[in-house]
């Protein structure tokens, strides 16, 4: 598969020291950490908020789910990731990596996201939920679009997605090139995603979905 890295997603083991270089390399969104848990704050997230957007790249929030109350860490999550400015124009996302975090917690988590923020987070996962959802569907998860983690050439995804709507194919070093981004500093190697069509179109869903989900 020829991969379009296109889309970065930070953490505050990210440094960002250039955004220019980022943008020439051809990044045209970020997806930022916002919160872990019931309170976890990364303060990273409100900082490139300002300068992504000054360089007209797309900005977004996700969540590490920890086990406990998802309701809760829902809320937590909204009131930073909304606290920012253009909070309409904002993806959101939640990181479903746990295996302590049953399946349920997560769905309850992207409900009261979409009753909240009414519209429906996006959903990252790899490992965990191909474990979690097996051979079944679910109606509920299929409305959500899918952030895949593979870090492979020939990624592999749930029969509940006809594809995923963007594909984390490399990470910490491991998986495709490239490793690196212009103007971040990391030790390892960086998150890249892939999205398949084109700029426009990613702007046009990038908060809300495509029109016709």
């Amino acid at each position: 598969m020829q991969f379009n890295p296109v889309i970065v997603d930070l953490s505050h083991f990210d440094d960002v020291q250039d955004w220019d270089a980022v943008k020439r390399f051809g990044i045209l969104g970020v997806i930022n950490k916002a919160t872990e848990g019931p309170g976890l704050v990364d303060t990273t997230y409100a900082i490139r908020r300002k300068p992504a957007r000054e360089h007209d790249i797309l900005y977004g929030a996700y969540h590490f789910l920890r086990p406990g109350d998802p309701v809760a860490q829902a809320d937590h999550f909204l009131e930073v990731a909304l606290s920012v400015g253009q909070p309409d124009e904002l993806l959101l996302a939640l990181d479903h990596e746990d295996r302590k975090v049953p399946l349920k917690d997560a769905k309850k988590w992207l409900q009261r996201v979409l009753d909240k923020a009414e519209r429906r987070a996006i959903l990252y996962s790899g490992f965990l939920i191909k474990e979690q959802l097996g051979d079944g569907t679910d109606r509920f998860l299929a409305q959500h679009r899918l952030w895949l983690s593979h870090f492979s050439s020939r990624p592999k995804w749930p029969k509940n997605w006809k594809a995923p709507w963007i594909i984390q194919f490399t990470g910490d070093g491991v998986g495709p090139k490239p490793h690196r981004v212009p103007g971040i500093k990391i030790a390892g190697g960086i998150d890249l995603n892939h999205y398949g069509d084109s700029p426009t179109n990613l702007k046009a869903e990038w908060a809300k979905g495509p029109a016709t989900a």
